[in-house]
């Protein structure tokens, strides 16, 4: 195991209903190595490209967490969720049957370029020392202000009402559930992210990541040729 004490860069497609810290833990296992962490967090629900990085490459943590990213996924219209993806159930349903693939279309131009953006109020960021989701679940209304961030590029690759799928590339920083929910609104319907996959960080893409199945075989091979 000493190539990943001196360090790794791992590439993983985190599976569903995986937090990024259980990968991280899974390879801490695997690896039998302390030293081991993200390079930005997936959500449970979504999937796709996770860069874990392990001994004296920790370091490069941050310059990783700093690179451009790109996500595919889906939005579902009319209707919207509290925690503005299916962590919870959809809300205020709203008809649809006026949206016409012009409007869906050129709705992404507001959100394109640099934008200030609330992030959800059931998410990880810190407010006076506490996560924000914590007071969000008690019901307690949470206030955010709006960040600076980058849409590259967001583009409507299919509709299937009430389904959109898009594309996007961002800035670190940038919540694809705000996206989904702002996006929503503009259209006067509502929207929350029914999926979400991400594709690329910097130049590292999912199509060269482990799965944690290929990952565990490959170790258990080391061990067995080492033993």
């Amino acid at each position: 195991m000493q190539p990943y004490l001196d360090g790794k860069v791992l590439l993983f497609d985190k599976p569903v209903d995986w937090t990024s810290f259980d990968v991280v833990k899974k390879v801490r296992i695997l690896t039998r190595i302390s030293k081991v962490g993200h390079a930005g967090t997936l959500d449970p629900l979504a999937t796709g490209l996770l860069i874990v990085c392990t001994g004296k490459f920790t370091k490069k943590i941050n310059e990783y967490m700093g690179m451009e990213k790109e996500y595919t996924g889906t939005f579902t219209l009319g209707a919207t969720t509290p925690t503005y993806d299916l962590e919870s159930e959809p809300v205020n349903q709203k008809d649809i049957s006026h949206l016409t693939e012009e409007m869906i279309t050129a709705a992404t131009a507001p959100f394109t370029g640099p934008i200030l953006q609330v992030p959800p109020a059931h998410s990880a960021i810190k407010k006076d020392g506490k996560p924000v989701y914590l007071a969000a679940r008690k019901g307690i209304d949470v206030q955010l202000e709006p960040r600076p961030v980058t849409i590259y590029a967001f583009s409507i690759e299919k509709i299937e009402l009430p389904v959109v799928y898009f594309r996007v590339v961002c800035s670190t920083g940038t919540y694809i559930r705000s996206l989904a929910h702002d996006f929503g609104a503009a259209l006067g319907v509502g929207g929350y992210m029914s999926s979400l996959r991400r594709t690329r960080i910097g130049e590292f893409s999912v199509d060269d990541a482990f799965s944690l199945e290929a990952f565990e075989a490959d170790i258990k091979n080391r061990l067995a040729s080492e033993g």
